[in-house]
């Protein structure tokens, strides 16, 4: 098993008809041989396993990437910027479930509840 640093890129949306390169989040996670984190690796890595979310001219911030329980089938991925507070969470839709490969989407709802959909940009050796 080997980290990949995963780029997504905030899709078209209302706001952003062409999508926006300014916009996303760049991640370390351990994939399996088919695209999909791998739980267990993720389990063996987690200090490495981080996020960096980057949102226009907003600071960057910087966290990790947390597997926490409640969610579609029992449990969720988050982005988790300050272990101290869970309100800073931003939860991905069935992000276990989703292939990590250039050009396929996934959602994340950001801190204050809203849904953006991302597609995957890169995927490549961290």
């Amino acid at each position: 098993m080997a980290l990949k640093r995963i780029m997504i890129l905030l899709a078209r949306s209302h706001d952003f008809p062409n999508g926006s390169v300014r916009h996303g989040y760049e991640l370390v996670a351990p994939l399996d041989r088919n695209g999909k984190i791998d739980l267990e690796a993720w389990k063996a890595n987690r200090a490495q396993c981080t996020v960096r979310r980057f949102w226009g001219d907003d600071n960057e911030e910087q966290g990790f990437l947390r597997h926490r329980q409640g969610g579609a089938g029992g449990a969720t991925w988050v982005f988790d910027y300050d272990e101290s507070d869970p309100d800073d969470d931003e939860a991905g839709y069935r992000l276990g479930d989703h292939v990590w490969a250039p050009g396929e989407y996934v959602s994340i709802k950001d801190d204050d509840g809203v849904m953006h959909t991302f597609r995957v940009a890169s995927v490549d050796p961290a």
